[in-house]
């Protein structure tokens, strides 16, 4: 059973930064991860994909968040992170992983980001 986990969540400041991580479990074989990936949902807005990444290591960010979030991997770990620097009031809300493994696409449970001061 594919699980993913997501941590890394919390309040911060504008202007500030969190890495958020999320390690998955149940996957016989890394190499058979096509996409992974970050999406947020604000209050009361559907959930967008912000960042992901292929099995290659190609990455494409929604234009909200290009050149201040970094998603990156390590397979070693079973792991994905997303770097967030700069972070705006706007970017608050649930932040998912999601796992895409042949057709079937896995969520993780979310963890919360505010960012107020």
């Amino acid at each position: 059973q594919v699980q993913l986990v997501e941590s890394g969540g919390g309040l911060v400041q504008p202007g500030g930064s969190l890495r958020l991580s999320c390690t998955y479990s149940g996957i016989r074989d890394s190499r058979t991860i096509a996409l992974m990936g970050w999406s947020h949902q604000a209050p009361g807005q559907q959930r967008e994909s912000v960042a992901i990444i292929t099995a290659a290591g190609s990455t494409n960010y929604a234009s909200s968040v290009k050149g201040r979030f970094s998603i990156s991997r390590d397979n070693a770990k079973n792991t994905v992170y997303l770097q967030m620097n700069n972070l705006k009031p706007e970017d608050t809300g649930v932040y998912y992983c999601a796992s895409t493994i042949g057709s079937s696409k896995y969520w993780g449970q979310g963890t919360q980001v505010t960012v107020s001061s």
